[in-house]
């Protein structure tokens, strides 16, 4: 079972690499983030983030601070050079508006961003938002649990809402631009190194709200 915070371990659609590799660096990802995923998948869905609302409220909690600390990516033009609608891929205001549609304010963060301020590393920018992406097309599943909760696209699960070109093509646009970056070895580590980082930000927060 896969949650909306992680890349989609086994169904996610990927594409191979326009770089001249046999296996895309999506795949590569895919290959290498698998433990960390997994992982974070058991403990995620041990917490039964949609058994009630309180217990949804804490999931979006563990979201609104992930994408906090992800938010500044989308406004970085080197990224966005290399990611098609970058910008219309930032779900942090959607999780806003849903802990504000359930009277919930956001979690206190004494921590400032992970991307806030100076020059960001594209290599392991590109490692968060490929955890980050991922986790929207693994959202499908988690839409129609928060359905039966009462909650929507209109209502409490914004971000958890389906592209309007479809959750399969939109991941489809973002693993083939990451497959099409040009990079080298050590470029190449960073990429993984930043989405493993990525999948315990998400670990050490949920622990927090689940622990």
């Amino acid at each position: 079972m896969n949650t909306t915070l992680q890349t989609p371990a086994e169904t996610g659609p990927e594409i191979g690499a326009g770089s001249g590799s046999e296996v895309g660096r999506a795949k590569r990802l895919k290959a290498a983030t698998t433990q960390a995923h997994d992982q974070l998948d058991k403990r995620i869905m041990a917490g039964e983030p949609f058994a009630a609302l309180a217990n949804y409220g804490r999931f979006l909690a563990v979201q609104h601070a992930f994408h906090r600390d992800i938010d500044a990516l989308y406004d970085d033009p080197a990224i966005a050079a290399l990611v098609p609608d970058l910008a219309e891929r930032r779900r942090f205001a959607q999780i806003g508006q849903d802990l504000a549609d359930l009277s919930l304010a956001p979690a206190e963060q004494t921590e400032a961003p992970r991307f806030a301020g100076g020059e960001i590393d594209v290599p392991t920018a590109l490692g968060w938002l490929y955890v980050a992406e991922g986790s929207n097309l693994g959202a499908a599943f988690l839409f129609k649990m928060a359905r039966a909760l009462g909650l929507d696209e209109n209502h409490g699960a914004r971000h958890l809402a389906g592209h309007p070109d479809g959750r399969a093509q939109h991941w489809r646009s973002f693993t083939g631009a990451l497959d099409e970056v040009a990079l080298d070895e050590a470029e190449e580590m960073r990429v993984i190194e930043g989405a493993n980082a990525a999948f315990r930000r998400v670990h050490g927060l949920v622990e927090q709200q689940y622990g």
